[in-house]
């Protein structure tokens, strides 16, 4: 093939000789101006880049002391960011991609449950999980497709590493009058398992290469100890048996989706596929004040899933561990649909502005309200452990999102930026209906009509950091995605609780915390129908959690009386899918 190459080559410049000397006679002709031949691709070589994106788990804790009510399962949601390094090569004539790569993942996540609540009677635990990294080692396996081969659909396997926190401790609302006094524990988790995986990677230059991929790792088990139980007279409220520490087997599961730049080892970064160096990323101002700016907005449609989850501590002045729980809220499955308008400014000197806001309605989802040792009256005077199920939830949500940033690269084509910006979203819940899971009778009886017997309404505002990125993939369709980093937000909300369906309130709870963060990921393919109008489709997810909360429990019968200030934690997700269509205005 060598030898070919060169008599190709060899014979090119023959001819352009024999033309050149058969133009010698000839007239000058006027220069002809030409574009450089395109740069010939192949995605052989190696590569090292970046990822942030985002992830959500589920650490399953076995009961070594039965089978289980309710919870041994930790969501986990999470941001997080790394590095990849990793070698790719292409069968000569072939679209055909082979390649081996390792990654490495930090985390910001943080998720707690119920553990160990094997009887109504018994003494349970909270279980705090905090991933911390991960990291992978894999083969590929792709297809090079659309114009020159630019894009690589591939699929990955290989083995996966994770290592994090786990904390427990005892929950006891009654310590010092009824059960075991409280205690806690904090281990590492850490081991090896496997990964599955797919992506789509873009070559944006010769050198640059975007990607989007999707992780699914499953971590072997891990035996820790936990904290034991005892159990408890529902009469006396004294200790009938003392349950000694058990060995608990702990296993991980983690999804990841990943917006990636790699960069091509040895290759030009200022190239682009015309063969010219990249323009200056900073362009003059045009002479008409509207040149090279573009607007793009629209409308969309968006079906939603979400969870909302809680835990009352015990007071911040006990010195007590702050996870030590004595009732926890779990909102789930709650399904919402909102309509939202969005739009983006682009400038010619590549800064852009851009946003959504939204609002919805909630039909659907259940509550978990939980409860840890405390004392109801006849006919339970003690209730080691109490959960109740209201069957229906309604609601509503109100949510907007406004960033600014600047696109760091930016071609024909494609454009990825970073921004910074700020997040704001409402939520009110209301559940109806009661029906007992373990010890409460419900009494009297709660129904799923009427008032609500429980409310809550909560806002989250948080700051936005993160990248975004639109490749035209082919002459109709868009591909956008976006990754976001919340690391400050704030949480303000109040939970009234009323008896039964009467409407009358009898205690709130005003709940704050100025500690949190969080995460938000979105993607979309768009077709344009004419080169202004486009309808697309895309999903999207966020998370935000708190830490160092606090509430406070107010009675209101018969008179108003406040408790001291409780530790506070919530969490709340959403993922959903949506349609929508948009119009862009641009000047030449």
């Amino acid at each position: 093939m060598r030898l070919a190459f060169i008599a190709g080559i060899s014979t090119l410049l023959l001819l352009a000789g024999l033309g050149n000397s058969a133009a010698a006679d000839l007239p000058a002709a006027a220069p002809v101006h030409t574009a450089p031949p395109p740069i010939l691709w192949s995605w052989t070589g190696f590569y090292i880049g970046g990822h942030i994106g985002g992830a959500s788990g589920i650490t399953s804790f076995s009961d070594p002391f039965g089978s289980s009510i309710f919870g041994d399962k930790v969501r986990t949601p999470g941001f997080l960011a790394g590095g990849q390094i990793g070698y790719d090569w292409q069968a000569p004539s072939s679209n055909f991609v082979l390649g081996v790569e390792t990654d490495i993942s930090g985390f910001d996540s943080e998720g707690t449950s119920t553990c160990f609540a094997f009887s109504a009677n018994a003494i349970n635990s909270t279980c705090r999980v905090r991933p911390e990294v991960a990291a992978t080692l894999t083969g590929r396996l792709g297809v090079a497709v659309g114009p020159s081969g630019h894009s690589l659909l591939y699929v990955k396997g290989g083995a996966a590493w994770a290592n994090g926190t786990v904390d427990t401790a005892s929950n006891n609302d009654l310590v010092g009058f009824s059960g075991p006094n409280i205690t806690s524990s904090t281990g590492n988790i850490s081991n090896w398992g496997w990964t599955v995986g797919a992506g789509w990677e873009y070559a944006l230059a010769p050198a640059w290469s975007l990607k989007v991929e999707y992780d699914y790792l499953s971590i072997g088990s891990v035996d820790v100890t936990n904290l034991g139980s005892a159990i408890i007279n529902p009469s006396t409220g004294g200790t009938v048996a003392t349950i000694p520490p058990a060995i608990s087997s702990v296993s991980q599961n983690t999804h990841e989706l990943k917006l990636g730049l790699n960069y091509r080892w040895g290759a030009d970064p200022l190239a682009q596929w015309n063969g010219y160096p990249s323009p200056s990323p900073v362009k003059a101002l045009p002479a008409v004040w509207a040149a090279g700016w573009e607007i793009e907005g629209g409308g969309r449609y968006m079906y939603s899933w979400s969870q909302f989850h809680k835990d009352f501590g015990q007071f911040t002045s006990s010195g007590f561990p702050s996870i030590s729980a004595v009732s926890r809220m779990t909102y789930d499955d709650m399904r919402t649909n909102s309509g939202e308008f969005f739009a983006r400014l682009d400038s010619p000197w590549n800064f852009f502005v851009k946003g959504f806001i939204g609002g919805g309605q909630t039909d659907g989802g259940h509550l978990n309200d939980e409860d840890f040792n405390i004392s109801f009256g006849s006919p339970f005077p003690i209730a080691a452990y109490s959960n109740t199920l209201s069957s229906k939830v309604t609601g509503d949500i109100s949510y907007g999102v406004i960033d600014a940033g600047y696109d760091f690269l930016r071609g024909p084509g494609y454009k990825v930026g970073g921004f910074a910006g700020y997040f704001y979203t409402k939520q009110n819940i209301n559940a109806f209906g009661c029906t007992p899971i373990a010890n409460v009778n419900c009494i009297p009886a709660i129904q799923t009509s009427g008032s609500p017997n429980i409310t809550e309404s909560d806002t989250w505002q948080a700051l936005r950091m993160g990248v975004a990125g639109d490749v035209m993939l082919f002459d109709r369709v868009k591909v956008s995605g976006e990754v976001a980093y919340l690391p400050y937000m704030t949480f303000s909300g109040i939970d009234h609780h009323f008896f039964g369906n009467t409407g009358q309130l009898a205690e709130t709870f005003p709940e704050t915390a100025s500690n949190g963060s969080g995460v938000q990921l979105e993607a979309i393919v768009s077709y344009y129908i004419t080169p202004q109008f486009s309808v697309g489709v895309g999903g999207r997810y966020w998370a935000l959690w708190t830490r160092d909360g606090s509430t406070n429990e107010t009675f209101l019968f018969p008179n108003a009386v406040n408790t001291q200030p409780q530790f506070f934690r919530a969490t709340v997700e959403e993922a959903g899918v949506f349609a929508q269509a948009a119009y862009k205005f641009s000047a030449p």
